[in-house]
C-alpha cells in the first residue's frame, strides 16, 4: 500500500519509469515497464534485484546480449487463434527474426560456467520451462526469403506456375517491343517515348491521330488529350492469360501460409509464454541500463522494516547534476526499531526534502525492482506501506486548505500506519499558527511513534526537536551549514538538531541590519539562545569528531608500532641470550681441550726424563696460559634471564563526590561499578554516548552516575617518547592504496601485502587495489585465500573489465 495516490509524481518515480520505457526495444518491454508494481514479499523482491543485477554484470563484462527483432506479435497469435485464418509474408519475417532472437536469448541466459552452475540462475529461471521449437525460424525461412516474398520452391505448384508465368511474360515482352519497333519506322510512335505502365499493363503511347493503326485497346489518355495509350491485341490475350495465372498463385501461396498457420497454432500457448519472457528480458535490459547510468548497486535485503544506507544518492537529482559533472551529496542514514524516527531541522534550502524524497523514492525503487544508487553493503529493509506527505495540496474542489490537505492526510496515517510502516512528512506541523502547529505535530508524532512505525519528518519547530530526548527511538539529525561562508553544505548529520541559520541568511542577501536587530528582539531572547546554542553545539561537534577521527588514527597507527617494536626487542633479546650461552659452552670446551693437551704434554716430558728445571719451567708457563684464558672467558657477560615486572599497586585516588541532580549534555559521568570518568555528549532517549578522551562509550542513562566537577581529579596523559615525533598527516599523505605484487614471490607477497593492509586499516583507507596479474594464476588464488582470513576485510572482487578486470583484487575494509 502507498498513500496517497499518487505516490509516484510525488516521489519522482514517474519520470524513473518514463526513462525505463524510452530504454525499451519493444511494446512487449514497454507492458512490462508500464506493470512494474510496489512489492512487498522478500522472495519476489530479491528474485527482480538479482535479475537486474545479473544483467547489469552482464554488460559490465562486455558480452554481446541479443538486442534486436523484439517484436510484439500478440495481435497476430489473437488473429490465427481462428480456424482458416494465415498471416502474411510480412508478418512471418517478423515472427522468423524474432523467434531466432528468442532461441539466442535462452541458450544465453542457460549457460553453464566452469563449476556445472548456471552462470546467471536468477535471470535462468525465466526461461526455464519455456517449450519452443528450434526449427520454426528454418521453416519459416523455407516459405519465405529475406524480402519476404514467398519463395518458388515452397511447393511444387507455386514453382510451375512461376514458371509458366515466367514464360508469359517473356513472349507478351518480346511482342510488344516488336510492334513498339514497328510503330516507330512508321511515324506513328514518337522516336523519344517509351514504354508505359498503366491499369497495371504495359501500353504503347501513339499519337491520337494513328491509334486505328495499331489493333489493340485504349487503356487511358494523356491530359492533353493527345496520346492514347494502347495495348496490342495480341499481346492483351498474353496479359489476359497472365492474370489467371497471378490468382492462381495468390491461392497457392494462401494455402501454403494456411498449412503453416495450421502448424503453428498448436504453439500459440507456449509461443506467448516465450514472448512474455522477450518482453521480461526487455524490460530487465532496460532497467541494468538505467542503474549503469545512475550507478546503482543491489544493497542486501532484509525482511525486516529498516534503513541502513550508505552513501544513497537521490536517482534523479545525480542524474541530472552528472550531465552538468557536479557532485550529490550522499546520504546515510539508519533507521529501525531502535532507532524508528529521524527529525531533521536546518535551513531552508538547507536539502531537508531532498533528504525525505530520497527516502521515498529509493525505498520504493527497491521494492518495485530496481537496483538504487548507493554502496552495495548497504542493508535494505521492506516495508508493507509507504506513506509520504510533501508539497502543497491545496484543493479548490473540496474546499480545503493546505493545512487542511495536511491534516487529511495525517489522518490516513494515524488510521493505517502499523509497525511495517515507513512515514514521510515535509515540513510538519507548519501551515497554521506555529504554536498550535507544532503542538498538533508533536501529538500526532507521539501517536504514529506509539504505532511503532518509522519515519523521517522535517521541520523548523523547536518542540519537535526536544522530543528525541524525552521518546526512545526519536532522534535529531540537522543539515549542516558553513556559518563562514554563510552556505549550506546539505550533509546529514544525526545525533543533533539543526538551527535555521534564518538571521545569517537574512544578513547574506542584505537584508538592513537595523531591520535584523528589530526582528531579533521580537524574536524573543530564549528563541535565539536556543538557536544560537544549537549552532555552537554543530560547530564544536564537528570540530571534535574531526580532530577524534584523527587520534584515533594515530592511537590506532602507534599502538601497532608500539606492539611490532616490543615483540622485536624480546625476539632480540633472547636471541642475545642463547649466543652468549653458546659462546660460554663452546668456550669451557676449548679449554678443557687445552687442559688435556697440556697434561699429555707433561706427561711425555717426564716419561722423556727431562731436566727438572726445564719441566717445571715449562709447567709455570703453563699455568700462566691457562690463567690468562679463565680472566678471558670471565669478562664474557652471563645470560640475562628476564623477569616480568610487576605491575606497580594503583595509587588510591579520592573517590570522587556523586551529584544526583538530572542528567544532561556535559556532565561529568561514570559507568556504575568503573572508575574512569568521562563527559556525557549525547542523549536519545534510554541512552546516551559517554566520552572518555578518544574513546566513546555507547550505554544506557539508568548505568550513569553524574559527578561533581570539583571532585574529580583530571587523569594523568601518558607520555610515549616515539608519540610526540609522530606525523600522522604525513603518513596518510604518503600511503597509496594501490600495490603492485607483479613478480614477486609467493612469500614476499604475502609478507608485503599484510604490512600495507595493517597501514591502510590504521590510516582509515576504505579500499585497496592489488595489481597481482593474470600471469599463470599463482599470485590470485593465494593472495584471495589469504584475504579470507583478515577479519578486516569486508569483501573483495575483480576489478572493472575496462580497468584491469582478473588482474586488479579490490579490497573493501569494514566500517
Amino acid at each position: 500500500m502507498t498513500y496517497p495516490n499518487n505516490f509516484e509524481e510525488k516521489t519522482g518515480f514517474d519520470r524513473l519509469r518514463q526513462m525505463l520505457t524510452e530504454n525499451c526495444f519493444s511494446t512487449l518491454g514497454i507492458k512490462e515497464v508500464n506493470n512494474i508494481r510496489f512489492e512487498t514479499n522478500k522472495d519476489t523482491i530479491e528474485c527482480l534485484l538479482s535479475q537486474t543485477e545479473e544483467f547489469r554484470q552482464i554488460r559490465l563484462s562486455g558480452h554481446t546480449f541479443p538486442g534486436s527483432d523484439y517484436y510484439d506479435p500478440s495481435e497476430v497469435f489473437s488473429f490465427l487463434r481462428l480456424e482458416d485464418t494465415f498471416a502474411e509474408p510480412e508478418t512471418l519475417l517478423d515472427l522468423k527474426l524474432s523467434l531466432t532472437t528468442i532461441i539466442k536469448v535462452i541458450r544465453f541466459l542457460s549457460r553453464i560456467d566452469d563449476l556445472g552452475k548456471l552462470r546467471y540462475p536468477c535471470l535462468a529461471r525465466l526461461v526455464k520451462h519455456l517449450i519452443i521449437d528450434d526449427s520454426l525460424p528454418d521453416h519459416i525461412n523455407g516459405i519465405i526469403d529475406e524480402k519476404a516474398i514467398v519463395r518458388s520452391n515452397a511447393s511444387p505448384a507455386l514453382a510451375e506456375i512461376r514458371q509458366r508465368m515466367q514464360k508469359l511474360q517473356q513472349q507478351a515482352s518480346q511482342r510488344i517491343a516488336r510492334i513498339f519497333a514497328e510503330g516507330k519506322q512508321q511515324g506513328w510512335i514518337q522516336s523519344d517515348v517509351e514504354l508505359m505502365l498503366r491499369n497495371g499493363r504495359q501500353v504503347i503511347p501513339v499519337a491520337v491521330a494513328f491509334k486505328r493503326k495499331i489493333r489493340g485497346f485504349i487503356h487511358d489518355h494523356s491530359a492533353t488529350g493527345q496520346t492514347a495509350y494502347l495495348e496490342p491485341e495480341e499481346v492483351f490475350e498474353l496479359n489476359n492469360q497472365l492474370k489467371d495465372l497471378e490468382a492462381e498463385e495468390r491461392r497457392e501461396i494462401v494455402r501454403i501460409l494456411k498449412a503453416f498457420a495450421d502448424h503453428l497454432r498448436p504453439m500459440i500457448p507456449d509461443l506467448r509464454k516465450c514472448y512474455e519472457m522477450l518482453g521480461k528480458v526487455d524490460a530487465i535490459r532496460a532497467k541494468a541500463t538505467l542503474a549503469l547510468e545512475m550507478d546503482a548497486q543491489m544493497p542486501k535485503l532484509s525482511d525486516q522494516p529498516k534503513l541502513n544506507w550508505v552513501k544513497a544518492k537521490h536517482p534523479l537529482l545525480y542524474l541530472s547534476y552528472k550531465k552538468q559533472d557536479k557532485h550529490v551529496e550522499p546520504l546515510t542514514i539508519e533507521l529501525d526499531q531502535q532507532t524508528s524516527i529521524l527529525i531533521i531541522s536546518g535551513p531552508n534550502a538547507g536539502g531537508k526534502s531532498v533528504c525525505l524524497k530520497t527516502c521515498g523514492l529509493v525505498q520504493y525503487m527497491l521494492q518495485c525492482g530496481l537496483l538504487a544508487p548507493m554502496e552495495s553493503y548497504s542493508e535494505a529493509g521492506i516495508f508493507h506501506k509507504l506513506f509520504i506527505d510533501i508539497g502543497d495540496e491545496q484543493s479548490l474542489e473540496n474546499d480545503l486548505s493546505t493545512y487542511s490537505s495536511h491534516l487529511l492526510n495525517m489522518k490516513n496515517f494515524l488510521e493505517h500506519c502499523d509497525e511495517r510502516s515507513l512515514f514521510l512528512i515535509d515540513e510538519f506541523g507548519a501551515g497554521t499558527e506555529p504554536r498550535i502547529g507544532g503542538a498538533i505535530a508533536e501529538a500526532i508524532l507521539e501517536k504514529l511513534h506509539a504505532k511503532r512505525a518509522l519515519g523521517v519528518i522535517t521541520t523548523h519547530y523547536a518542540n519537535l526537536k526536544l522530543m528525541a530526548g524525552k521518546h526512545e527511538g526519536i532522534v535529531n539529525g540537522s543539515m549542516l551549514f558553513d556559518t563562514k561562508n554563510i552556505r549550506p553544505l546539505f550533509k546529514l548529520k544525526t545525533g543533533t538538531p539543526g538551527s535555521s541559520f534564518a538571521f545569517e541568511i537574512a544578513k547574506s542577501i542584505g537584508l538592513p541590519g537595523e531591520l535584523l536587530e528589530q526582528a531579533s528582539d521580537k524574536a524573543g531572547v530564549q528563541d535565539l539562545d536556543f538557536d544560537i546554542q544549537l549552532q555552537d553545539l554543530e560547530v564544536r561537534k564537528a570540530e571534535l569528531d574531526e580532530k577524534e577521527k584523527t587520534l584515533r588514527h594515530a592511537d590506532d597507527f602507534l599502538a601497532g608500532i608500539i606492539d611490532k617494536y616490543e615483540k622485536l626487542r624480546d625476539d632480540m633479546e633472547s636471541r642475545k641470550n642463547q649466543i652468549l650461552v653458546e659462546a660460554r659452552r663452546e668456550a669451557k670446551e676449548i679449554l678443557a681441550g687445552s687442559n688435556r693437551i697440556i697434561e699429555k704434554t707433561i706427561r711425555e716430558i717426564r716419561e722423556a726424563q727431562a731436566d727438572k728445571e726445564k719441566t717445571k719451567e715449562v709447567r709455570r708457563e703453563l699455568t700462566e696460559f691457562v690463567k690468562e684464558q679463565k680472566e678471558v672467558l670471565e669478562e664474557i657477560p652471563q645470560p640475562i634471564i628476564k623477569k616480568k615486572e610487576k605491575k606497580k599497586p594503583k595509587q588510591k585516588i579520592q573517590e570522587p563526590a556523586i551529584d544526583h541532580s538530572p542528567l544532561k549534555i556535559g556532565d561529568t559521568v561514570r559507568i556504575k561499578g568503573q572508575e574512569t570518568p568521562g563527559e556525557l555528549t549525547e542523549i536519545a532517549g534510554k541512552k546516551a554516548v559517554v566520552s572518555c578522551g578518544s574513546i566513546k562509550i555507547r550505554t544506557f542513562l539508568s548505568e550513569l552516575e553524574k559527578l561533581k566537577k570539583n571532585t574529580v581529579i583530571a587523569q594523568p596523559r601518558q607520555s610515549s617518547g616515539t608519540r610526540s615525533s609522530f606525523d600522522i598527516n604525513e603518513k596518510a599523505a604518503s600511503f597509496k592504496p594501490d600495490i603492485d605484487l607483479r613478480g614477486a614471490r609467493l612469500e614476499d607477497a604475502i609478507k608485503k601485502l599484510q604490512r600495507h593492509i595493517d597501514d591502510a586499516y590504521l590510516l582509515g583507507i576504505p579500499q585497496l587495489r592489488i595489481l597481482h596479474g593474470k600471469g599463470d594464476g599463482i599470485l590470485r588464488p593465494a593472495i584471495r585465500e589469504f584475504l579470507k582470513d583478515i577479519p578486516q576485510v569486508h569483501r573483495f572482487r575483480d576489478e572493472h573489465p575496462d580497468r584491469g578486470g582478473a588482474g586488479i583484487t579490490i579490497v573493501d575494509f569494514t566500517r
